[in-house]
């Protein structure tokens, strides 16, 4: 690694033009020479800065509506020239290169392109070229040459030069380099993803992931655990994307947690009505709809007090005041609503360690998406489950139809149990969940669990039946065994949804049909692992 050498000319060449003048001021006050291209010379020039054009560098001026620019020699062996190697020196004298200390470069705006909705043509030519063949080159010689690609790394450049008598240091270089080529790789990842949707490739030979740090947490799922959020510039309404009006910093579990929250509430059309779910653990200890806002938190808290103490709570429609005073009686980590009343937020301003998140929007729950999780050695990609049924999807196999009313709440616990841990077992009454199994080996010990709870729920409630008592009952892959089934109806379930598809789907129905219970097949099997 070289000595640090004071920059004294520098390439500039940016699309995003944020804080770009005041850096050109801070660099020519600083005594550094600017080249750049452009509407990047024209931006500095109105500025009042002297500026070099990169065509009178070259001596080839602009082309190609711009395609061609800096792709040249002189402004690649500026970049690339190692400064302490005799050969490269006299290279540089004899072609009159040069050097060329500092890059600065943002790219063509690719990914906005792309999320404005425009025609292919018009996001191949946002595709940059001259930039990142650049950026490249700067970066692979680190040893002699800064690159900045972000505009929040301006101020850093300034106050390392500062430290350093006009120079930059060698550890900042390399952090530097390492931005840069991280930054190609994910615009590059951009594009290639963009490509295989565009040209209908679901599962292209290499597929590229990337994403931008958004936070640095204390710890992950545990203490002992480094970890950090990545957002991957989607603009799907939800954690990511939320704003967040109070309360200290989410963690690892409270981002996992609210995102399960929210794609589940999500599953409600406002329109219809109130929704709420409360998540503990990614999975939902209460779903509930109701008439306002408020009846519909009361009746989810209702299923399992007390696993929503310290849950995470989703709200398909804007919070208002009643909710947010009956919601801060007991204590939340995370609320996140599409959007916020102002006085409701006051009212939870009291309580300083909830985090409060507003969206602007909820999230589609059919929208075409994929969903990564990796693996040793390798990840794996699917599409994510936006399966869906409606009244016309189901089939009655049981001699006994579902109610009207039973129908309602079979739809709803289907919705419910895409959310659930597999094996998933969810009773709904009236709207609303009164009992919940999850993430059992067995579907007959998450019946068992689910109807357990709501036993002591009602207990808690001064009751003296079991919630499950006339319920209806949504498992997301089907009995194996009659044995489920039966439990379900011990509890008091009288409808079930399954999907079907069992070698011993007969056994099932025949059992149904027995205990005078009605059952409908989906068609559709909901695990969640």
């Amino acid at each position: 690694m070289s000595e640090n050498r004071p920059i004294r000319r520098a390439l500039l060449s940016v699309s995003d033009k944020e804080g770009f003048v005041d850096l050109g001021r801070a660099l020519a006050a600083r005594g550094v020479e600017l080249l750049s291209t452009g509407g990047t010379a024209h931006t500095l020039r109105q500025a009042g800065l002297e500026v070099i054009d990169v065509s009178e560098v070259t001596g080839f001026p602009e082309m190609m509506d711009g395609r061609v620019k800096t792709l040249h020699p002189k402004v690649h062996g500026g970049l690339l020239a190692l400064r302490d190697n005799d050969e490269h020196v006299a290279a540089m004298t004899e072609h009159g290169i040069v050097e060329i200390d500092l890059l600065v470069v943002n790219l063509y705006p690719f990914e906005a392109t792309v999320a404005k909705g425009a025609d292919y043509d018009t996001c191949i030519e946002n595709i940059d070229i001259g930039g990142p063949a650049m950026i490249r080159a700067a970066a692979k010689n680190h040893a002699f040459v800064s690159v900045v690609v972000d505009v929040e790394d301006y101020d850093k450049l300034l106050g390392d030069m500062d430290q350093h008598d006009g120079a930059t240091c060698p550890k900042f270089r390399k952090k530097l380099a390492q931005t840069a080529y991280a930054r190609t790789a994910a615009y590059d990842a951009a594009v290639s993803n963009w490509m295989a949707q565009a040209i209908g490739v679901e599962f292209p030979r290499r597929r590229a992931v990337a994403g931008t740090l958004a936070q640095t947490m204390r710890y992950g799922e545990n203490p002992h655990q480094k970890a950090a959020f990545y957002k991957d510039g989607s603009d799907r309404p939800g954690v990511a994307t939320a704003k967040q009006l109070q309360g200290k910093e989410l963690s690892y579990n409270n981002i996992n947690d609210t995102d399960a929250a929210f794609e589940l509430v999500a599953e409600f059309d406002p329109a219809d009505g109130p929704a709420v779910a409360i998540i503990k653990h990614a999975n939902p200890c209460g779903v509930a709809r109701g008439a306002t806002l408020k009846e519909a938190y009361s009746r989810a808290f209702d299923c399992d007090r007390t696993s929503a103490f310290g849950g995470i709570i989703a709200l398909n429609q804007a919070l208002d005041v009643e909710t947010a005073r009956i919601i801060s009686e007991i204590f939340t980590e995370v609320v996140i609503a599409p959007q916020i009343d102002p006085e409701a937020a006051e009212i939870f301003a009291k309580k300083k360690n909830l985090r409060l998140l507003e969206t602007g929007g909820l999230p589609d729950p059919r929208a075409v998406a994929q969903t990564i999780r990796q693996v040793s050695g390798g990840y794996l990609v699917q599409d994510k489950d936006t399966g869906h049924v409606s009244l016309e999807d189901l089939k009655v196999v049981t001699k006994r139809a579902p109610s009207e009313e039973e129908l309602k709440d079979l739809l709803f616990a289907w919705k419910v149990a895409k959310h659930v841990k597999s094996n998933a077992i969810v009773y709904v009454k009236g709207g609303a969940t009164v009992g919940v199994g999850a993430g059992q080996m067995s579907r007959v010990d998450s019946t068992r669990i689910a109807a357990r709870k709501s036993e002591d729920m009602a207990a808690e409630l001064g009751l003296s039946e079991p919630l499950t008592k006339g319920s209806v009952v949504a498992s997301d892959a089907f009995f194996p065994f009659p044995d489920g089934l039966l439990t379900a109806a011990e509890a008091g379930a009288t409808a079930v949804i399954q999907p079907g598809g069992s070698m011993r789907d007969d056994q099932v129905i025949a059992a149904a049909d027995e205990a005078g219970i009605a059952m409908v097949f989906s068609g559709v099997r909901h695990f969640r692992h």
